[in-house]
C-alpha cells in the first residue's frame, strides 16, 4: 500500500468516525459550527504575547475528544502532518524580535520566542477544533449548517463538491500509479520523465470522470442546489452546548484565569 492510498483510507476513516452515535454526535451541526467558529475567532484574538491565557482552552477540544469516542492517536497524527508548516512561518522570530518580555525561572525569554510559542498553540487550538468539527459532523451536516447561517449556495455547493470530488481525484491518482507500477516492476517508485505524461493522464482522466458524474447527476435532476436528505432538529440540550461553551470562552477571553488561580495561591499562601 503506497502512502498515497494510506492517506485515502486515513480520510475514509473520517467519514465513519462521523457516522457514530455519542454525545456530541448527536449535537445539532449548527450549534457545533457556531461554537467552533467562535472558539476560533477566540483563540485568533489573543495577543500574540499571551500563553498562559491560552491554555484553558485546550478544555473544549479535551473535553469533545473524551465525549465524541475519537481516538486520540489518530487526531495527534493529524496535528503533527500540518505542524510543519506553522513551524515554518514562525521559525524565524526568534531571530527577528529578540527583545525580553518575561521571564521563566531563571531564564529570559524574548518576544521572538513568546510569539513562536503563542503561534504554535493556537495553531494547535484551531487544527484540533477543526478535526474535531469534520470526525463528529458529516459534510452534508456540514454544509446544511453553513445554509442554516445564510452561506450563499454556491459556497455551500463548493465545500460540498470540493470534498466528495477529492475522493474522486485520489481514486484516480492511485489507480494511476497502480497501473505504471503493474507495467514497471522493476522501477522505484515513478521516474521524474514520466510526471509529466501521467499528470496529462491524470488530467484527461479525472475530466472524463468527472464529466459522466455530471451528467448522472443531470439525470436525476440535479439543478445546481444540493438537497440534503436528513434534516436536524434543535434541542434543548443544543442551545445548553452552545451557551455553556460561549460563556466559557467569553470567561477565558476576559479573565487570565491561570494568572487568577497563580495571584489567589499566592494570597493564601501570605
Amino acid at each position: 500500500m503506497n502512502k498515497i492510498e494510506q492517506r485515502w483510507l486515513e480520510l475514509r476513516h473520517f467519514d465513519e468516525l462521523a457516522t457514530r452515535d455519542s454525545i456530541v454526535h448527536r449535537i445539532h451541526p449548527s450549534a457545533k459550527l457556531i461554537t467552533t467558529l467562535v472558539f476560533l475567532a477566540v483563540v485568533a484574538s489573543f495577543s500574540k504575547y499571551e500563553l498562559a491565557g491560552l491554555i484553558p482552552m485546550f478544555f473544549y477540544p479535551v473535553f469533545l475528544i473524551s465525549l465524541g469516542n475519537i481516538p486520540l492517536d489518530m487526531i495527534i497524527k493529524r496535528l503533527l502532518l500540518t505542524m510543519p508548516f506553522v513551524v515554518f512561518i514562525g521559525i524565524f522570530n526568534p531571530l527577528l524580535d529578540q527583545t525580553t518580555v518575561m521571564y521563566f525561572g531563571p531564564f529570559a525569554m524574548s518576544g521572538g520566542l513568546v510569539s513562536f510559542i503563542s503561534i504554535l498553540i493556537r495553531f494547535t487550538l484551531s487544527v484540533l477544533a477543526a478535526l474535531i468539527l469534520v470526525a463528529t459532523t458529516r459534510v452534508d451536516a456540514i454544509c446544511a449548517a453553513l445554509s442554516n447561517l445564510k452561506v450563499p449556495r454556491v459556497v455551500v455547493t463548493q465545500i460540498l463538491f470540493m470534498y466528495r470530488y477529492l475522493h474522486v481525484l485520489i481514486e484516480e491518482v492511485i489507480k494511476t500509479i497502480r497501473a505504471h507500477s503493474l507495467r514497471s516492476p522493476q522501477s522505484d517508485g515513478i521516474k521524474f520523465r514520466v510526471w509529466g505524461s501521467l499528470a496529462g493522464l491524470l488530467l484527461l482522466r479525472t475530466m472524463d470522470r468527472a464529466q459522466r458524474i455530471y451528467q448522472a447527476m443531470l439525470c436525476r435532476g440535479f439543478n445546481g442546489e444540493v438537497r440534503i436528505a436528513r434534516s436536524w432538529k434543535a434541542q434543548n440540550s443544543d442551545f445548553v452546548f452552545l451557551i455553556t461553551w460561549l460563556i466559557f470562552f467569553a470567561v477565558v477571553r476576559s479573565i487570565n484565569i491561570p494568572q487568577w488561580i497563580g495571584m489567589m495561591l499566592m494570597g493564601g499562601y501570605q
